[in-house]
């Protein structure tokens, strides 16, 4: 759910199923909801907050406040890496490299193929790190989060960098769902990792 769409989402889901009965914060952060039909909600920010007297004013206030986090996006022979100030986009590198296919050609043994393959995506990995190093680590001071998508294998293997240790330490879950680490693909993530996670189990659908 889009931040800037909770108010009025929340103040539908009222209309449908009535008022607010109960409304607490969880152990673990989120908000539940009760409504007057026994419609439940669940309501989780992408990023920490500080509940004040009115809960849920407080919850949606916080969900639409922007966050300066980092995105790194990593597939094989491409990635891309970025600062964000809520949507926009602070600074930002995408850059690629070649990584053979997976069927071998020109007659090269497999084994052959398996190794220079192997080299290019080490390749890969660690010009992805200096990426990260050069555009994103002079940032991390101010960083609240870091968002990862791609392949995870490649992600885990570039955080490995010792350089990128305060970076890594800022890993949030779950990952981005991502298709290859262009530009454009670059500017969408926002919407996942600023969107807040909702639930809702309606009275039919519970199960004692």
């Amino acid at each position: 759910m889009a931040p800037d769409r909770l108010g009025r989402w929340l103040d539908g889901v009222a209309d449908r199923h009535g008022a607010f009965a109960q409304v607490h914060r969880t152990d673990d952060g989120a908000v539940a909801i009760t409504c007057a039909d026994t419609t439940d909600l669940t309501l989780r920010a992408p990023f920490g907050w500080r509940p004040g007297p009115a809960l849920l004013t407080t919850f949606t206030a916080a969900a639409r406040r922007p966050h300066r986090a980092a995105v790194l996006l990593v597939r094989r022979g491409r990635w891309a890496v970025g600062v964000f100030d809520g949507d926009d986009l602070v600074v930002s590198k995408v850059d690629a490299r070649l990584v053979q296919g997976r069927t071998a050609a020109g007659g090269w043994s497999q084994q052959r193929y398996a190794r220079r393959r192997g080299h290019q995506t080490d390749a890969v990995v660690d010009a992805a790190a200096d990426t990260a190093v050069r555009v994103v680590l002079p940032h991390v001071d101010g960083l609240e989060a870091l968002f990862t998508g791609g392949d995870r294998g490649l992600v885990d293997d570039v955080l490995a960098d010792p350089r990128l240790a305060p970076l890594a330490a800022l890993r949030a879950e779950p990952a981005l769902e991502v298709g290859e680490p262009t530009k454009a693909v670059l500017l969408e993530t926002p919407q996942q990792f600023r969107a807040v996670l909702v639930h809702i189990t309606e009275p039919g659908e519970r199960r004692d």
